[in-house]
């Protein structure tokens, strides 16, 4: 497609617009050659150099000019556009051949106003709501940040970025190119975090084990290179493998609109929830299909006052040998927060209970579910899993704590809380998963990944910090060596891998990675297709 081959091309300063110059040379000296009279006779040869500087400047010729930009101009750069978006027509041409950038901090984002690099009116400081915007000539004027998608190319000199529009900027110099890197850096530090850019507000920030976090594209990568062979090594699925089929054309063929949920199951089906039931689909190596088998939503239980489903589901979880799934509601609509959940028999489509969740006879609530472990859906006696809310990690478990069978006929039956913590602090927790022995991973609001062991649901061995972003999904390898979590508008992939002070490899689940912390691996949208995927483009 002309979108992706254009998106990260070398882009030349002359081949464009020399064609265009000579074309328009082409067309003005054709336009002013003088014409042969009538009689076809030529025309009067000039008599003075007077005459002929006057046909040359009326001929209006162009030159080539050299790309060393004015010295009396800071900041130069010269700015180009990508126009014709995914289409094989599309191409960058040339916005400004010359033209400069600032960073201006200020209130008005969107407006205009005439500070010079770096200035801000004394209103605007001392409202303290002043943000770090970038000023490109007069056609770009935008706040910097992760929306910007920015993408840098060392050797081009050049950064592409987002800013109601596809742009990209090259630099005159290497020296020039570099600082504007490093600039661009210390303003989105600064309106990420509302402190100056140095290095003693980056520990505040990251700490001293994570300073590396504060630059992720310039950490050293040698803890990458193995990754390729230690994936490629990983167990292949039993499971057929359909030829000529996209992943997406598979969820598009098996889902039937309103899906809210994936259940990935470990066997032949997986299952999607949507707004009217459930739909069985196979699994295959590369995706799923569907099998035109639905499970619509059935309340078992008769009694007044119990619904079924009050809204569509937002989280299923597989357990039982994947006979049974364990439904959450949002209370409100729009809010992930649940009282309670439904258990769902797969085999007959009913909701065979209704759970509510409890703590030392007070209704709490819970923001998401995950299995004890990876493979735990497979257990066909399992009856314990994990609750996560704001402030909240624990364990539930269906069996009373008395061994007293509870009437299910009569009253709604109560989760028993058998271990976890209630955090005092606004530790904000939004999603987690498990590893294979049981450990635990962690995602914040404030971008922070914590990992807990299998004996303490209290006190996290290791802490990743925040790169600004607040995670909005999160999961781990069986093995507990890779996470991978999920904001908005990247990816970040971590490496929990370390070398402890006795020289055994351990992960950060099983004890203090200190200092031995490899930089994350951030994974973005290039700024073309952040831009063509529309303004929700979150991942």
């Amino acid at each position: 497609m002309g979108g992706s081959h254009s998106r990260e091309e070398l882009i030349s300063d002359s081949d464009e617009e020399e064609y265009e110059e000579e074309e328009e040379n082409y067309q003005d000296s054709k336009d002013d050659t003088p014409e042969r009279s009538s009689s076809g006779r030529r025309p009067k040869t000039p008599s003075s150099l007077d005459e002929v500087a006057a046909k040359l400047e009326a001929l209006k010729l162009k030159y080539p000019t050299s790309n060393t930009p004015n010295p009396s101009l800071k900041n130069a750069v010269k700015l180009y556009l990508h126009i014709g978006g995914n289409t094989p027509k599309a191409k960058w041409v040339t916005s400004e051949k010359l033209t400069s950038y600032a960073f201006i901090k200020t209130a008005k984002i969107d407006g205009q106003d005439g500070a010079e690099d770096g200035e801000e009116s004394e209103n605007e400081e001392e409202s303290g709501d002043v943000w770090w915007v970038m000023k490109v000539g007069n056609k770009i004027r935008v706040k910097v940040g992760v929306e910007m998608q920015l993408k840098s190319f060392g050797d081009q000199r050049r950064v592409d970025f987002v800013a109601k529009g596809v742009w990209a900027m090259k630099f005159f110099s290497d020296e020039e190119y570099k600082s504007f890197v490093s600039k661009f850096n210390d303003c989105s530090f600064e309106n990420t975090y509302k402190m100056e850019s140095n290095d003693a507000n980056k520990v505040k920030v990251y700490g001293k084990d994570f300073i590396g976090w504060a630059n992720p594209e310039a950490a050293d990568d040698s803890i990458w290179e193995d990754a390729d062979d230690a994936f490629s090594k990983s167990p292949r699925s039993a499971t057929p493998v359909r030829a000529n089929q996209d992943l997406r054309e598979e969820f598009e063929e098996a889902a039937n609109g309103g899906i809210q949920s994936l259940a990935l199951g470990a066997l032949d089906n997986s299952f999607l929830v949507g707004d009217s039931g459930i739909q069985v689909v196979k699994n295959f190596t590369h995706g799923i299909q569907g099998k035109g088998v639905y499970v619509n939503f059935d309340n078992g239980n008769q009694r007044s006052g119990l619904n079924s489903v009050h809204s569509t589901p937002r989280k299923a979880l597989l357990m039982r040998a994947e006979t049974n799934m364990l439904l959450m509601s949002p209370k409100t609509e729009g809010k992930p927060h649940t009282t309670g959940l439904h258990q769902l028999d797969i085999e007959t489509g009913k909701i065979v209970t209704e759970w509510k969740f409890g703590k030392d006879g007070t209704e709490i609530t819970m923001r998401d579910i995950a299995n004890d472990s990876k493979g735990a859906q497979l257990d066909p006696s399992g009856a314990t899993f994990l609750g996560l809310d704001d402030n909240r990690l624990c364990r539930w478990d269906m069996r009373d704590r008395n061994g007293i069978v509870q009437n299910l006929a009569t009253s709604t039956p109560v989760l028993n809380w058998t271990q976890g913590h209630q955090f005092s602090r606004g530790t904000n927790f939004q999603c987690f998963a498990t590893t294979g022995d049981g450990s635990i991973v962690v995602g914040s609001l404030d971008g922070k990944i914590r990992l807990y062991s299998i004996t303490s649901m209290r006190q996290a061995k290791t802490a990743f910090p925040g790169l600004g972003s607040p995670i909005t999904h999160v999961d781990v390898t069986f093995d507990g060596k890779w996470i991978l979590g999920t904001t908005d508008t990247y990816l970040i992939l971590i490496c929990t891998l370390f070398t402890d002070k006795d020289g055994k490899t351990k992960t950060g689940f099983n004890g203090r990675m200190g200092h031995r912390v490899a930089a994350p691996r951030l994974l973005k949208l290039t700024p073309l297709d952040s831009h063509l995927a529309g303004v929700n483009n979150k991942f």
